[in-house]
């Protein structure tokens, strides 16, 4: 595969209700079919109008943009002073719901496209219908990437070709079947695309030539099939909202045992769920109530009829403050991981004459 990418000169400021479509095939009269237009966002957005008129400068536009943020806003990811990473009504993760001041007059905000991937489609169909041409079109914008400083153009919305190549099921030169290997080719190609249009250039399209010839030119499910399923989000939120949330669950865990018999494997599960992070020299040692009222083990005072008991073991002798912290720490982990399984518990005295440090009754 030979690549080659393009800058699409001349095509000028974009203003509410121009044609891209005609702006486009004018500057590029060179276009040929299999290519892949890469179009900034902002200039889409200029298009269909999606700008909002906020004061030019002082405490008031600063309110006006928090307003504008807060539309845009699904959820808050992440929040650090001034800064806010949300997810968009789209499912983008990225800074300040892509609101954009840069390239506009200081008076307004750009917003991003409504549905960038309608706006993708509309713009290839009039290339196809008015001009001939079958091109794929990328409408790119700039993002952050987690764990890595600067930024890089991805695809927000896409069309006449599919946003990712699905490598699962083939096999490598070794032998080895490949697994997970899905390709975001259209953010790859959106990151090209960048290198020539730029920030200050004012060069919004760049073609990306040589790519189509390989892939096929189908419109595919657009760049909503690059946003992850939220159950399948290992990082939904910054570390401080993440710690924020668990101490509100915390709050909330039930602090007494339901009144039915519990189901001891609904139990082992919760134990398993903290067994590897508990702090070294921890047990955990099922007592039931027959054993209590069996005398097999000394009575808990307070302890609640038709409850099953979970002894943990003693933390690390000797005991000083870091090994209580660590072992309340335990106790903690272990209430929510019943709570997890809809299982109530209270927090009981040890019994007498045990060397356990602490008990739960559930």
């Amino acid at each position: 595969m030979r690549l080659e990418i393009l800058p699409v000169l001349g095509i000028g400021d974009v203003t509410e209700g121009d044609d891209l479509a005609a702006m486009i095939a004018t500057a590029a009269p060179w276009l040929r079919d299999g290519d892949v237009l890469v179009v900034t966002s902002k200039i889409v957005s200029k298009a269909e109008g999606r700008m909002v008129d906020v004061p030019a400068d002082g405490p008031e536009r600063l309110a006006a943009r928090d307003a504008v943020l807060a539309a845009e806003t699904a959820r808050v990811v992440a929040s650090r002073g001034p800064t806010q990473i949300v997810q968009t009504h789209h499912g983008f993760v990225m800074a300040s719901a892509g609101i954009d001041a840069s390239n506009v007059d200081k008076t307004r905000l750009v917003l991003l496209p409504k549905d960038p991937d309608a706006s993708a489609l509309a713009l290839r169909a009039g290339l196809r219908e008015r001009y001939d041409l079958d091109v794929a079109v990328i409408i790119s914008d700039t993002m952050g990437r987690p764990w890595r400083n600067g930024l890089t153009d991805v695809a927000l919305g896409v069309a006449g070709m599919a946003a990712i190549r699905d490598h699962r099921g083939e096999v490598d030169p070794y032998g080895n079947e490949l697994q997970l290997t899905q390709m975001a080719v259209v953010d790859e190609l959106a990151g090209a695309g960048e290198l020539i249009k730029g920030k200050c250039d004012q060069v919004p399209v760049a073609v990306v030539r040589g790519y189509l010839a390989a892939t096929g030119t189908d419109d595919g499910a657009g760049a909503a099939a690059l946003v992850r399923e939220s159950a399948l989000d290992l990082f939904s939120l910054g570390t401080a909202e993440a710690r924020a949330a668990g101490l509100r669950s915390a709050a909330t865990l039930p602090d007494a045992p339901g009144g039915t018999p519990v189901d001891p494997a609904a139990v082992e599960r919760a134990v398993a769920a903290v067994a590897d992070v508990v702090a070294p020299g921890t047990a955990f040692t099922h007592v039931t109530d027959e054993e209590v009222h069996a005398g097999l083990v000394a009575t808990v005072p307070g302890w609640p009829e038709q409850a099953t008991g979970l002894v943990l073991g003693a933390a690390p002798t000797p005991v000083d403050r870091p090994d209580l912290v660590r072992f309340g720490a335990d106790l903690q982990r272990l209430r929510a991981a019943l709570a997890a399984e809809g299982i109530g518990s209270a927090l009981l005295p040890p019994p007498t004459g045990s060397t356990a440090s602490a008990c739960l009754a559930l």
